[in-house]
């Protein structure tokens, strides 16, 4: 996992004043993300740039007129056809996909849904549970997709989609089966008390929980990043395209 410096740590690094990291970030002349306000420079890739490996690409210039009024990732892709292309490889890859906003909140409708998440969607406990989850994924600051466990043990990960240097939202790939699964008669009672859901059906649909080889599991982490890459030209495209369609308008 990538370290992710501040604007501050920059400072010392460079030997520069702030504002002259901002508009260096704002230029693309630094490795930079954006996460709401608040800039962040991602350790391995600033060494790269400072040894001369690798130079930032100069962005392209994005339209003046923001074709979302919230500028939120929801207002920023054509979601009926986001849906087929999750659904698509959520069929694929044998898992489950939700696009979400940074803060966990679902965008898109979850894809290949287990027996496991149906019981915990019937319940307000069960699914604020989910939500949580997705925040928590949010806010983790390694940029590329890696598997860490989550409720029961089950195993979450997701990808980021950018938009210019702002990170918008993320992919997420969810309820894959650790390696020791299913939980014990235990902790299923525990959970299912929690959850306010029988126990045996949650041992039941614990049974249908997906079981995935190591190399299964990688291809779910390189594909989740090519899906929000693919999400991130999507929403790129579609912003400069209405903004030509909004100049048009006002011409």
């Amino acid at each position: 996992m990538a370290d992710m410096l501040t604007a501050k740590d920059m400072q010392h690094l460079l030997h520069v004043d702030r504002s002259t990291i901002y508009r260096m970030a704002e230029a693309g002349r630094l490795p930079a993300i954006k996460v709401g306000k608040q800039w962040r420079f991602p350790s391995d890739q600033v060494d790269q740039w400072l040894n001369g490996q690798t130079t930032p690409a100069e962005p392209a210039p994005l339209p003046a007129v923001d074709p979302a009024p919230t500028g939120d990732l929801a207002g920023l892709l054509p979601l009926d056809c986001v849906q087929l292309i999750q659904d698509s490889f959520a069929d694929l890859l044998n898992v489950m996909l939700v696009v979400t906003h940074l803060d966990g909140s679902p965008i898109t409708q979850v894809s290949h849904p287990t027996p496991f998440y149906n019981l915990l969607a019937e319940t307000n406990q069960g699914h604020q549970v989910c939500q949580e989850t997705w925040r928590v994924l949010g806010q983790t600051p390694a940029l590329k997709p890696r598997f860490v466990p989550t409720l029961a043990g089950l195993l979450c990960a997701r990808a980021l989609v950018r938009h210019g240097h702002e990170l918008k939202g993320m992919i997420i790939a969810f309820g894959v089966a650790p390696g020791e699964w299913p939980p014990d008669a235990g902790a299923t009672t525990e959970l299912a008390q929690f959850l306010a859901i029988d126990p045996a059906s949650l041992e039941r649909a614990f049974q249908a929980v997906s079981r995935l080889s190591t190399v299964e599991q990688d291809r779910i982490l390189t594909t989740l990043q090519h899906i929000a890459d693919i999400l991130a030209h999507i929403v790129t495209e579609r912003s400069a395209l209405l903004g030509q369609l909004a100049a048009l308008d006002n011409k």
